[in-house]
């Protein structure tokens, strides 16, 4: 996976270099003190990866981001974790704070590379066939899935497609977020941030800025909040 790196503090940079440098499956294209000398190689490469960092002086990561038509997955790298559901709601992939210890960095990478992989079966044929109050069909990878609607945690969205999360498998999807809401029952599935949507029968608790499912934490955006406190909290209160 070709991969970029861009923060502005030469220490931290060289640590991800070296990060990189112990991964087999990462090919550092270029490392850049700040966004605007990055320009160029992420215009003319394929560069699957994006570590960037977010306090920076001349435009942060957050808002550089936003600039990008075609971004690569990010991975924000910053010692501030304030940021972190602002990161979110850009469809990070990771949000990891220095120092970075090496675990944690190949979690993060681990993470892009099986997105890297379903978006590469992600066919633009793919597409919801039906849903109804029980189930949905999903053809993926030129099969037809039946998902029980109650075996759904929660569903992700990924740039121009929806990654549905089961506990025994993932498909992914052409859709975007807002499709697939519509079509789901508002009794069950809630939208909690720009990127998720959470099967409210599987949430074991939150708090101001995640909800946990087993084993998974998702952002609760400052955006969703109040709907989500009124749609689900209210009526567990």
């Amino acid at each position: 996976m070709n991969c970029i790196v861009i923060d502005d503090e030469p220490l931290a940079r060289m640590g991800m270099e070296t990060h990189i440098k112990n991964m087999p499956a990462l090919e550092l294209i270029g490392s850049f003190s700040n966004p605007i000398d990055a320009i160029p190689v992420l215009q003319n490469n394929n560069i699957n990866i994006l570590f960037l960092d977010i306090n920076m002086p001349e435009i942060s990561g957050l808002e550089f981001v936003k600039t990008l038509r075609n971004s690569p997955l990010v991975i924000f790298a910053t010692a501030y974790p304030q940021y972190a559901l602002d990161s979110y709601e850009l469809d990070a992939v990771d949000y990891l704070l220095k120092p970075i210890r090496f675990e944690r960095f190949v979690k993060a990478v681990n993470k892009a590379q099986n997105l890297l992989e379903l978006l590469a079966k992600g066919e633009k044929n793919n597409e919801i066939q039906s849903v109804d109050q029980e189930h949905i069909f999903v053809r993926a990878d030129r099969k037809f899935f039946k998902i029980q609607l109650k075996d759904i945690l929660y569903i992700e969205g990924l740039k121009d497609y929806i990654i549905i999360h089961t506990a025994q498998r993932k498909v992914i999807t052409a859709m975007n977020l807002k499709t697939i809401l519509a079509q789901l029952p508002a009794t069950i599935f809630i939208r909690t941030s720009k990127s998720f949507i959470v099967n409210t029968n599987h949430i074991i608790s939150f708090d101001t800025f995640s909800i946990y499912l087993t084993n998974v934490e998702l952002p609760l955006g400052l955006n969703f909040k109040d709907d989500f406190l009124r749609s689900y909290a209210n009526d567990k209160t």
